[in-house]
């Protein structure tokens, strides 16, 4: 497990989680990864997620269920530390014909392709989700 990519990390952990049919699952956290799980809940992704901690902050997510099917079927990073995507706010991917989502961190912050486009915003896109 390579500890370059933290974004990765994360998604990584939520699918496992998800797979593994686990309630919750916890990551050491940064403010990235809470906006990430902010547009993940905001999506319908996700149930909830909490920072706690002091000095070392960790992230926990409560995994969201569907049939006893978790709701993320995929989770994906898209553009990664060595190789950035990017894209205008007019290029923004579809993900399974619009039926995923994109998250993409924007000079507006972590948005998901939805806001991004209601605003008409670019940036990096960060994974994508369905």
């Amino acid at each position: 497990m390579s500890m370059q990519d933290p974004i990765a990390d994360m998604l990584t952990r939520i699918r496992n989680a998800g797979k593994a049919k686990l309630e919750t699952v916890v990551m050491p956290s940064s403010k990235m990864k809470a906006a990430i799980a902010d547009v993940l809940k905001s999506e319908g992704y996700i149930a909830d997620y909490s920072v706690a901690g002091d000095v070392k902050k960790d992230l926990t997510v409560t995994l969201k269920y569907y049939k006893n099917e978790s709701v993320i079927e995929g989770i994906t990073r898209v553009s990664k530390s060595s190789c950035r995507i990017y894209c205008g706010s007019e290029d923004i991917p579809k993900v399974r014909n619009g039926l995923g989502t994109v998250i993409l961190s924007t000079p507006k912050g972590v948005v998901s392709c939805r806001t991004a486009k209601a605003e008409q915003v670019g940036g990096e896109v960060l994974c994508y989700v369905w």
